[in-house]
Parts: structure tokens; sequence; C-alpha cells
């Protein structure tokens, strides 16, 4: 009995080291190991998130509001009187806290600009790929005129017609940035509709929608994660060019765009100005590429 007793726990932990093993070989988990292998993306994850936090209780903290006026602080550099660490504008308005404030909008311009772009290419591509024939034919074309209209000079309509409004600057990023991920879930709907397990789908009847909802889109969710952490950055730096040319948020809301257009216009005698809210920029952009560039190593089928 005793023995029987020891050949049963050595199958259990025999038994508990394979199921371990089937785990760690899942390519979620396998993808997370490589990720945080990766040090420059790790990293970059480290000062995103806390640059992310600083914008969005940073202002809560701080004595100074990002639209009120100190007549005798105007233009001062940086300095720790008043909590002025970043200086103040012409205006004497604190360059500290309106870098955070400026910071959460780019933020979650990027982030609610990124969502609709990645949620419409989806859709668009996987419908495209899915049904294919002259509804595919029709909807690329679609996407290849697109590709051909001038984007600078319809954001430009778009903004001036409609107004300066935040959720006009999302809409108006996101008709322009969708067209890249339709593309990508187009060519791997194709490659994964003639798979077994969709024509078993079929073969039992399930509807067409529920097929590319529950069948097709899963599949796709890491080539998804991959451009969707490539897009963040670009997004961020579609709407600081917008804000630079006048056409982002409206005073006296702020974004990095913003705070870098007045800081060029008076770099020579108030460099501060330009320099913080350029090194934030500069500093989330690097940050979300580095991120991309792991997420897309970790992910990457060939080198599993």
């Amino acid at each position: 009995m005793q023995n029987n007793a020891q050949k049963n726990v050595q199958t259990l932990n025999q038994a508990a080291q394979l199921a371990s093993a089937v785990a760690s070989r899942s390519p979620w988990v396998d993808a997370r190991r490589r990720f945080f292998n990766n040090k420059a993306a790790l990293i970059s994850l480290i000062i995103l998130l806390l640059i992310m936090l600083a914008c969005v209780i940073g202002p809560f903290l701080l004595p100074n509001e990002f639209d009120t006026t100190d007549w005798d602080a105007m233009s001062m550099a940086p300095t720790w009187q008043n909590w002025h660490l970043f200086g103040t504008d012409e205006m004497g308005r604190d360059l500290f806290v309106r870098s955070l404030i400026g910071g959460r909008i780019s933020l979650m311009v990027g982030f609610f600009a990124t969502l609709a772009s990645v949620t419409l290419g989806i859709v668009w591509g996987a419908t495209a790929g899915f049904l294919g024939g002259k509804v595919d034919s029709v909807m690329m074309r679609i996407v290849d005129m697109m590709y051909a209209v001038p984007y600078l000079l319809i954001a430009i309509l778009m903004v001036t017609l409609l107004g300066r409004e935040f959720y006009l600057v999302v809409l108006t990023i996101t008709v322009f940035s969708w067209m890249d991920m339709a593309r990508v879930v187009r060519g791997q709907t194709l490659s994964l509709k003639s798979k077994e397990f969709i024509e078993a789908a079929r073969c039992i009847g399930v509807p067409t929608h529920k097929l590319i909802l529950r069948h097709i889109v899963p599949n796709l969710l890491g080539i998804v994660v991959i451009y969707t952490t490539i897009t963040v950055p670009g997004v961020i730096l579609t709407e600081s060019v917008l804000s630079f040319l006048g056409l982002g948020v409206q005073e006296p809301m702020t974004s990095w765009g913003v705070l870098i257009h007045d800081g060029a216009a008076v770099m020579e005698n108030t460099p501060w100005m330009l320099l913080f809210p350029g090194v934030l920029l500069s500093l989330t952009l690097y940050c979300a590429n580095y991120i991309g560039d792991g997420m897309r190593d970790a992910l990457d089928p060939k080198d599993r």
C-alpha cells in the first residue's frame, strides 16, 4: 500500500511538472517572459508609466493651477519659489503644471484616437478579408482613396469648420490613422479564413458576423497588439504637430504641442518654455517606440 501511495504521489508530481511545462510554453507566457527580458522595453515601460502617473495625479498635488496667472512671476526661470520648477510663461502661468496637464491631454488623445482607429481598422480589415470578392475589392479601394487624400489639408479644414474641441481633435486623427491597421488585419484574415477550424465553424452553421468576431478577431490579437503599440506614438506626434500649427485644443487648455509652439516663439528669451515640454514629448515617444519594438519581438512567431 505504501509503495502504491508513493507511486501515486510521483505520478501527481510528474503531472504537475508536465502541466507547468505546458503552461510555460504558452505563447502569451512566453511572450511576457521575452518582453520582461528586454531591458530597453522594460525600462521604457517603467518610465512611461511614471510619466502617465505624474500627468494624472501631479496637478492635484501641486499648489498652482494651470490657468492661473501670477503677475509677479511672468517669464520666470525655473525656481523652487512657489513650486515654479519649470519656470513660468509670459503670462505668469506655471509651466510645470501646464506640462503635466498638456501631457494628460496628449496622452488622452493618443489613447482614444488609437482605440478608435484600431477598432475601425480591425472591423474594416476583417470584414473585407473574410467576405472577399467584390466586397473586399470595394472596401480596399476606399482605403486606397483615403491614402491619396492630403491628410494635413483635410485636418486643417475639419478643425477650422468643426472647431478645436478635444473630441474633434480625436476624430480628425482617427479619420486618417486606421488604414494601416485595416490592411494588416485584412492580410492576416485572408490567411486565417482557409484554416480548418474556420471551415468547421462554417459547416455547423455559425453566422458570418460570429465567425469574424469569435474566430477571426481573437486570432489577430498578437498582430493587433504590436501595431497598436506602434500606432500610439504616431498618434501622439500627429496631435503635437496639429497643436504646433495652432489646430489643437483651445486655450486655456493645453497640450505638449501647444506648449512647444508657444515655447518656440520665445525660445531666445525663455528657452525653458520649449525645453521641458519638448523633453517630455520626446521621452514619451522614445519610450512608446521601445515598448512597441519589445512587443513586436516578444510576439513575433519566428522568435518563439
